[in-house]
């Protein structure tokens, strides 16, 4: 994931300015105007680093200078140095708590999903692990790439991605086969087509009117199975997707890969992450004069 640093400066600023309002009027009282100062961010937890690259740029953009000590991705221990900024004092201050926010929530998904990736590989499953749209408003593309980064799956990033049938949809347009067929005449042959289902039956329809994709919500590992033997024995499973979604976590999870579906998605990954520790750290600061 990727856009451009233009549109990220204009994200990453919004944050800024909803935190500082008219002025960080502690910093203004206290750091003289001038002051110099060298900053270290420290990691007091481990984790899976994520979100230096926004925190850079919103650095960079308010004319601080930036160095990396690790890429996104790294998993480190507690106690590291992550990234050193040099500049003027009262920028650093004004935007110690965004950048730390910044940081301490994408690293905190971005651990959270790597745990559960490494979970599922180290019990022989090969399912994706995905996350959801329960994201924070205004934060979408900071969870998601988050995500990425721990190793899972994005899932659709915005409602024009792809077609999710849920419950509500088919309760207005009148049942499984015949929305997925006048959705298979509507939608451009680009978009994949997403049914959610909630018993076997439902499955077995969503695949022989031509869904990519049969979401399997809130049942149970044993209704799972039966669903898919369904398919199987229907000669079905081989022409759709299977993702299993609603009542997994961490506890559960491998009962649920054990069904082997294509894609575990979870909502917790984005909508209650657990931020990792870190703090910003002062070592040297200049008085103009």
């Amino acid at each position: 994931m990727a856009i451009p640093r233009k549109l990220m400066e204009k994200k990453l600023r919004r944050f800024l300015e909803e935190d500082v309002g008219l002025g960080d009027l502690t910093t203004i009282c206290t750091v003289p105007s001038g002051a110099t100062a060298k900053a270290q961010i420290i990691l007091k937890e481990p984790g899976v680093i994520a979100g230096l690259e926004e925190a850079a740029i919103l650095l960079e953009d308010l004319g601080l200078n930036v160095k990396p000590r690790v890429k996104d991705g790294t998993q480190l221990k507690a106690g590291v140095s992550i990234l050193e900024i040099n500049g003027d004092a009262r920028t650093i201050l004004m935007a110690e708590r965004t950048v730390l926010n910044i940081i301490s929530r994408m690293s905190g998904i971005a651990t959270a999903t790597n745990q559960l990736v490494k979970k599922v590989r180290s019990a022989g499953y090969a399912v994706k692990i995905a996350c959801t749209r329960k994201t924070a408003p205004g934060l979408l593309y900071f969870d998601k790439k988050a995500v990425m980064i721990g190793g899972g799956d994005t899932h659709r990033l915005h409602l024009d991605d792809l077609i999710l049938i849920k419950d509500n949809h088919l309760k207005i347009a009148g049942g499984v086969i015949k929305t997925v067929k006048q959705t298979k005449r509507t939608a451009s042959f680009a978009k994949k087509i997403e049914v959610e289902v909630t018993t076997p039956r439902e499955a077995v329809y969503a695949a022989k009117a031509g869904a990519d994709i049969i979401m399997l919500d809130n049942m149970n590992p044993a209704q799972i199975k039966e669903t898919m033997k369904e398919l199987q024995r229907k000669k079905l499973r081989d022409k759709v997707l299977i993702e299993l979604s609603g009542g997994i976590t961490e506890n559960n999870i491998l009962q649920y890969a054990e069904t082997k579906p294509d894609i575990i998605s979870l909502g917790a990954l984005t909508e209650s992450p657990s931020a990792i520790d870190m703090s910003l750290e002062l070592e040297k600061v200049v008085s103009k004069g």
